[in-house]
């Protein structure tokens, strides 16, 4: 199935933000583009507003001039929906209402061809529910576009229960035909973005109601150890936190519930008192002209020793061995036990696998890194138990190599592991379910939310077991179901294991 001709109509019922947004895309694609608004003065502000946008374009020498003239001539607003009689794609961008998009879906399918496509841009809302009732539910789905819609290159495309394939694949050849970066997923609730990304939240508030750390040290060390863009504090923030509660608490409802997706208790509480991030002037930090965001915690210089022991593979943290030399610490190896790296006072320094330091004698945890020579933070955990003088040497160390240490609380799994853990497995999950492939989902995750990698990415790197492995032990520690490994990372895990034997 081929894309929709560019000599076809594309049509957009909703002239606000989002709407606007789309028909500058399939305009400058070459569409002649409806655009409609139960307001009729919004529809023909809309597609004003879109043409100074091809204007502005052509004056900054980003359009050819010519090209401008001829998208202008081919943008107008429509005055009623019978005006979409032989458009090939209308797509809605309208208020998130059940009834309303229902109703307007069903008033379409009496106006358009019998070959068009009809498409919402919803975020939240059930593609499958939304084409209930429809004479030809086949041919509908759903192109969720991300905000800015000329800018941002990710576009989900939604299939309901009743999609017919043809009508996916021709929607993604069009898409893909207007230079964005389409991604196929059934619909499921939040599709591939929305669902993958609760995590990336979730730990981090839950680390902060352990009272594991402050948000400003957690969003540093999402940043500077896992390289994530912005940390959940910070983005949540910018977001505004009624919108961000409102889409995990949609998703934790249609999941019927389940623990992977509960919402944070401290999250409901900014919403109830109004702090709703940089919109209301106060979130998870102070905004305004006056204010000072908080800044992370970070140790105090120590002295870094002479000597280690790097005892076993240290996997993920492998790297560090030759970081240790290179900064002049004399590095000794033995294959058998760790893995950990044994320091001079006879502590253990244990890359952070799911569970804690008061389990053992001497132990100081240390948080994965997407990059542990290019990281320029990393987290160290330890309890109560551990000696002052373990403690001061796993800091030295990574100060010796050039790190800002925040220490944490003693958390199971940390920071920056618990969360890509829980990236992974719910992907695993994902494509196990037929939501969309691992390829989609780490294109997903890359381009609609900017992670410095795909969980299928982080998974490859990490090794087979690794997500299982520490899921396993966090969720004997924190029982619930929330950490309990889905069935298909477990097979995963189980399937690269040596002669099928399961990891402890």
């Amino acid at each position: 199935m081929t894309a929709i001709e560019r000599s076809r109509t594309v049509a957009v019922v909703g002239a606000g933000t989002m709407g606007q947004g789309i028909a500058q895309v399939a305009l400058l694609a070459g569409h002649r583009v409806l655009l409609y608004d139960i307001n009729p003065a919004l529809a023909a502000d809309g597609a004003g507003i879109v043409q100074d946008r091809v204007e502005r374009m052509a004056a900054k020498g980003r359009l050819d001039r010519a090209e401008a003239e001829d998208a202008a001539g081919r943008i107008a607003p429509a005055g009623e929906l019978e005006d979409f009689a032989d458009a090939a794609l209308v797509i809605e961008a309208v208020v998130e209402d059940v009834t309303v998009k229902r109703a307007l879906f069903a008033a379409l399918e009496e106006v358009v061809s019998p070959d068009a496509l009809l498409a919402t841009n919803t975020s939240s809302l059930s593609v499958t529910e939304l084409a209930a009732g429809l004479a030809h539910p086949g041919r509908f789905l759903g192109l969720h576009f991300f905000n800015p819609a000329p800018l941002l290159p990710l576009v989900e495309v939604v299939s309901g229960f009743a999609t017919d394939e043809a009508a996916a694949v021709r929607a993604h050849a069009t898409v893909l035909g207007w230079g964005k970066t389409p991604v196929r997923c059934a619909d499921t609730p939040g599709f591939i973005v929305n669902r993958i990304a609760r995590p990336f939240y979730a730990e981090a508030f839950s680390v902060y109601e352990e009272q594991g750390a402050d948000p400003a040290t957690i969003d540093a060390v999402l940043r500077e150890s896992g390289g994530f863009k912005m940390g959940p504090f910070q983005l949540t923030d910018l977001i505004g936190q009624d919108v961000n509660e409102a889409v995990t608490r949609s998703v934790w409802d249609s999941f019927f519930r389940s623990p992977k997706f509960t919402p944070s208790l401290a999250q409901r509480r900014l919403v109830q008192s109004g702090r709703l991030g940089r919109k209301s002037g106060h979130g998870w930090f102070p905004y305004g002209p006056d204010a000072q965001l908080p800044a992370p915690h970070t140790a105090g210089p120590e002295a870094a020793p002479d000597k280690v022991t790097v005892v076993g593979d240290l996997g993920p943290a492998a790297d560090l061995a030759d970081l240790l030399e290179e900064a002049g610490i004399a590095v000794t190896a033995t294959e058998h036990g760790g893995p950990y790296i044994q320091l001079p006072g006879e502590g253990q320094l244990v890359l952070a696998d799911g569970k804690t330091s008061v389990e053992f004698a001497d132990v100081v945890y240390f948080d994965l890194a997407l990059d542990y020579r290019g990281a320029t933070r990393i987290a160290l955990s330890a309890s109560e138990d551990t000696s002052e003088r373990t403690l001061a040497e796993a800091i030295g160390l990574f100060q010796k190599l050039g790190k800002q240490v925040s220490v944490i609380g003693d958390v199971p799994g940390m920071i920056v592991a618990r969360t890509v853990a829980m990236l992974i497995d719910l992907t695993a999950d994902a494509v196990a379910r037929g939501v969309a492939t691992a390829q989609d989902i780490d294109t997903a995750m890359r381009l609609g939310v900017n992670y410095p990698l795909g969980p299928s990415e982080w998974h490859e790197r990490l090794g087979q077991d690794w997500a299982y492995d520490l899921l396993h032990h966090l969720n004997e520690r924190c029982p619930g179901g929330r950490y309990a490994p889905s069935l298909a990372l477990f097979r995963l895990g189980y399937a690269a294991g040596d002669e099928g034997e399961e990891t402890e």
